[in-house]
């Protein structure tokens, strides 16, 4: 259990985050309250629950408190909603469809002699609030963060993040991952999982290894980013601080975040920018896809199950029980396609023999179409998704020095946090962060493209 250490760092975040927007720029506030946040505050179960509302944790109290801040000390542009209706359509459908799901989903699910009860309207309200709370670091990035001196901002958040970062990674290397029981008194994932290749793999304060080192990615992709594009007097500087972020990547020992480093790294250094956006555009096709081709048979599971077998056959064996488990959830699914299951594990199969729930959902994609249905899954994805979309659209006829080509690499980035949503089940603040500042980006980009056109218009005059 935490410790009351633990709970007193989730109390007094909202005082930090009055200090730090007092003292600095809206937007540097936002990136810090809400990545330092992330970073630092202790991972679930370390929160408050109060009635009728969800957990309030460190994945909300960071962003809430700031939200809070921009009404108090910007009541004049308070305006959260985005310009663009298509997104303003999807945010509406992800706060408010998990009411009628709840409508839905009021009679009890049976197996054998064992019950699933049925929802509630308090609990669709519980919902709402969350989602509410979810998408608040994507409002506050969309209103603070839509300069390309923002997206700058951004970058240089995630590279001093994931410098500060290393230092109680590379402790955790060498003494085990204890920093979290040290400090907030207990362990926030099975400690059997940070045993990797002979070695141990950090997690610091985050809930696992693979948010620890996913962290570190976005902090080596965002430093060569920097290095390419910025415009910084002591470049090799910013250049030994990526290479040095790598070096200890690879002590982190996590192989997914290996294999996105091997594609991302040469990426940014090599391709232009163009090239990258449309690379951002490809990932963000297949992500919002993927589900779709799963449930028609398009994705060659034998395929690639035999690829795998090839490479290491305890991936093979654990790729293999993933897909069985995929397709029974979304066959499972389809019993209530639009609107989803809801909660109670109700999406889930249970043995009716003994009770027990036979399948386990481990991607996002999977939860959100059998909790929420395949509208709370368009309704996620794409606003996450809406901004590459968005950007690829506002740069494509553009010449490269009309925008900021740091956009490119941050919206690879949003991409490969929304693909990485394919395998893994936890959406992070940050992920949410980007979203909402390459839309506010390109929110700018649209609004200087109509202003050109309107003058453009008023400039031309018919011939007598």
């Amino acid at each position: 259990m935490p410790n009351p250490l633990a709970l007193l760092a989730l109390a007094i975040w909202p005082l930090v985050t009055v200090v730090l927007f007092q003292k600095l720029p809206p937007g540097r506030a936002v990136l810090t309250t809400l990545i330092a946040g992330y970073l630092f505050l202790p991972e679930p179960p370390a929160g408050f629950d109060f009635p009728l509302l969800p957990p309030l944790t460190k994945h909300t109290i960071p962003a809430l408190s700031a939200f809070v801040m921009w009404y108090r000390m910007y009541p004049q542009n308070f305006n959260p909603l985005p310009r663009s209706p298509v997104a303003v359509g999807l945010l509406l459908l992800f706060m408010f469809s998990p009411i009628v799901t709840a409508l839905f989903n009021m009679q009890p699910v049976y197996w054998g002699n064992f019950t699933i009860q049925g929802m509630t309207i308090k609990d669709s309200i519980g919902i709402v609030i969350q989602q509410c709370l979810l998408a608040l670091p994507f409002l506050l990035a969309r209103r603070f963060l839509k300069t390309a001196e923002d997206q700058r901002d951004l970058l240089i958040a995630l590279l001093i993040g994931g410098l500060v970062y290393s230092v109680p990674m590379l402790i955790e290397i060498r003494l085990s991952p204890q920093l979290n029981l040290w400090v907030y008194g207990y362990y926030q994932h099975d400690f059997s999982q940070t045993m990797r290749f002979g070695g141990f793999r950090p997690m610091v304060f985050l809930n696992h290894g693979i948010w620890a080192a996913f962290f570190l990615l976005m902090s080596i992709v965002a430093t060569f980013a920097l290095w390419k594009y910025g415009n910084f007097k002591r470049k090799w500087a910013i250049l030994g601080a990526a290479l040095y972020l790598t070096a200890v990547l690879v002590l982190a020992k996590s192989l997914g975040a290996w294999l996105f480093a091997a594609a991302l790294i040469p990426t940014i250094i090599v391709f232009s920018a163009r090239w990258q956006m449309r690379l951002a555009l490809c990932i963000a096709l297949f992500a919002i896809t993927y589900p779709a081709m799963k449930g028609i048979g398009l994705v060659p599971e034998a395929q690639i199950l035999e690829a795998a077998a090839s490479i290491d056959p305890d991936r093979a064996a654990s790729l293999e029980f993933r897909f069985t488990n995929e397709n029974r959830l979304l066959e499972r699914a389809q019993a209530k396609p639009l609107f989803g299951w809801g909660n109670y594990d109700r999406n889930q199969i249970m043995n009716p023999a003994n009770g027990v729930i036979e399948t386990i959902t481990d991607g996002r994609w999977i939860i959100l179409i059998g909790q929420l249905g395949w509208l709370g899954f368009l309704a996620e994805f794409g606003l996450l998704l809406l901004p590459v979309f968005l950007l690829w659209r506002e740069t494509r006829h553009r010449s490269v020095d009309s925008y900021s080509l740091l956009l490119a690499p941050l919206a690879l980035l949003l991409s490969v946090n929304v693909f990485d949503l394919l395998p893994n089940a936890t959406l992070t603040p940050l992920t949410w962060l980007m979203a909402g500042a390459l839309l506010g980006y390109a929110e700018t980009l649209r609004d200087g493209r109509k202003e050109f056109q309107s003058d453009q218009r008023l400039q031309w005059r018919p011939v007598i």
